[in-house]
């Protein structure tokens, strides 16, 4: 009553927009899922199988998802698990187990296709292609007593990526194919799309441009960052699938790739790829956009300690280009450390959610355009929003408390003065920050 009288109340906050933003990290799972995986594995000890399955799929389970089904059955049990443009689909019994994943359709048997998988086959450890009828399948079996949860969980990380992956690739490479199996894609409005071939575009062209103004020898270094950085950027924000996804991936791969090449040679082929990446045309675009649930990670976690080197050692560059007056490129530096981590490794999500707020702060009319209503940092006046800044990031301290009790974010010692020395203090804290467990 008194709220209603003297207008006190709160304005309740606007969710965000249920836009996909990022990979899927399975780098996620709470107290209660750790304790699920723990019991799967007494209960298999005790040779208590078919709840030690049961735990195992409480353990793979995301309930903000809804990403894996799991239903008991008279006879045992069956299951969905959905892993981006792929369902799962499996059941089993006192027995022996069985899932597999649609890849497509093959309306004529085509030798070239079959070829390729079947020597795919021989890099698989757990599972295997197939063809039954018209459909290219992808399947695993095992005897349910020797479905321990570690079998499971790389058998499962093996169908759900690989089936994944290949659906795109076949489809793309042999006309005659199929889409199969893909109801449950989510379409992105025309708008959205049409907003994130925009935004792409112009920081294609930004980047470029910048690169062509450099001296190639001399800012061989600038150069890898700038390229890289926004490879890496654009992964994370637009977000493609599919053929574009690999693209990305095989633009990355170029630098990192083990060989003689120099830097030089190296950014020469990166901005020739992106060049092409950037002349791609909308209607190829627009169909790598889809909203999709997942359940494994394609990237492998790794220790705090690897991603405190890669972001240090990423910084240790930016005070030559502090001193020679190219703040443009020392402000892209901290930018590069931190997304090298969030695109290479598997990230705790604690982690993850500190890293979209960097990246809000640094491209807030992008985050703006997708319907979020609220910045950290105004591109116009070049001030920070402090108070819900740190606000947020509090929360997401708190919220993992439970899982990382050493969890510290100093706020306190982020530097506002400008964007490039809140990028310099945000990744330090985040390369320090203690999140192994």
């Amino acid at each position: 009553m008194f709220d209603r009288l003297f207008k006190i109340h709160k304005k309740q906050a606007t969710p965000p927009p249920d836009i996909p933003v990022g990979r899927y990290s399975d780098n996620n799972k709470t107290v209660q899922q750790a304790a699920f995986w723990t019991q799967s594995e007494t209960l298999f000890k005790e040779k208590n199988f078919l709840d030690s399955i049961e735990c195992f799929f409480k353990y793979l389970r995301d309930d903000a998802l809804d990403n894996v089904i799991y239903q008991k059955t008279p006879t045992g049990f069956s299951f969905q698990i959905y892993q981006g443009s792929k369902i799962i689909r499996g059941s089993g019994d006192q027995l022996q187990m069985h899932a597999y994943a649609t890849l497509a359709e093959m309306p004529n048997h085509l030798v070239p296709v079959m070829r390729r998988l079947l020597e795919q086959n021989y890099l698989l450890f757990y599972s295997r292609f197939s063809l039954e009828e018209k459909k290219l399948l992808m399947q695993f079996d095992s005897e349910i007593a020797t479905a321990s949860p570690n079998k499971l969980y790389y058998a499962f990380k093996e169908l759900c990526n690989t089936s994944d992956k290949q659906d795109d690739l076949l489809i793309s490479d042999f006309d005659l194919l199929e889409i199969s199996d893909a109801e449950h894609i989510l379409e992105i409005s025309a708008d959205i799309k049409k907003m994130k071939f925009s935004f792409m575009h112009n920081w294609l062209e930004e980047t470029i441009t910048k690169v062509e103004d450099l001296d190639k020898e001399k800012f061989s270094g600038a150069i890898s960052f700038l390229l890289l950085s926004t490879i890496f950027r654009i992964d994370y924000l637009i977000a493609p699938e599919g053929t574009l996804m690999y693209e990305l991936e095989k633009l990355q791969g170029i630098y990192f790739k083990k060989d003689n090449l120099s830097a030089f040679e190296k950014n020469r082929m990166m901005l020739e790829g992106i060049k092409k990446f950037r002349d791609q045309p909308e209607e190829l675009f627009n169909k790598s956009l889809f909203k999709s649930k997942s359940t494994f990670s394609v990237r492998q976690a790794k220790n705090q300690q690897v991603v405190k080197e890669a972001i240090q050692g990423a910084n240790k560059n930016i005070n030559w280009y502090k001193e020679n007056k190219h703040p443009e490129i020392a402000t892209i530096i901290p930018e590069y450390g931190i997304s090298f981590c969030n695109y290479t490794f598997s990230l705790p999500k604690p982690l993850g959610e500190l890293y979209k707020i960097f990246m809000q702060v640094n491209y807030p009319e992008y985050f703006s355009a997708l319907g979020f209503n609220y910045s950290y940092y105004d591109v116009h006046t070049k001030r920070f929003k402090t108070e819900k800044l740190e606000e947020d990031i509090a929360q997401i301290v708190k919220e993992w408390k439970p899982k990382f009790p050493s969890l510290n974010f100093p706020a306190s010692k982020l530097k506002f003065e400008n964007l490039l020395e809140f990028n310099i203090s945000f990744t330090n804290i985040f390369a320090d920050l203690e999140v192994d467990n």
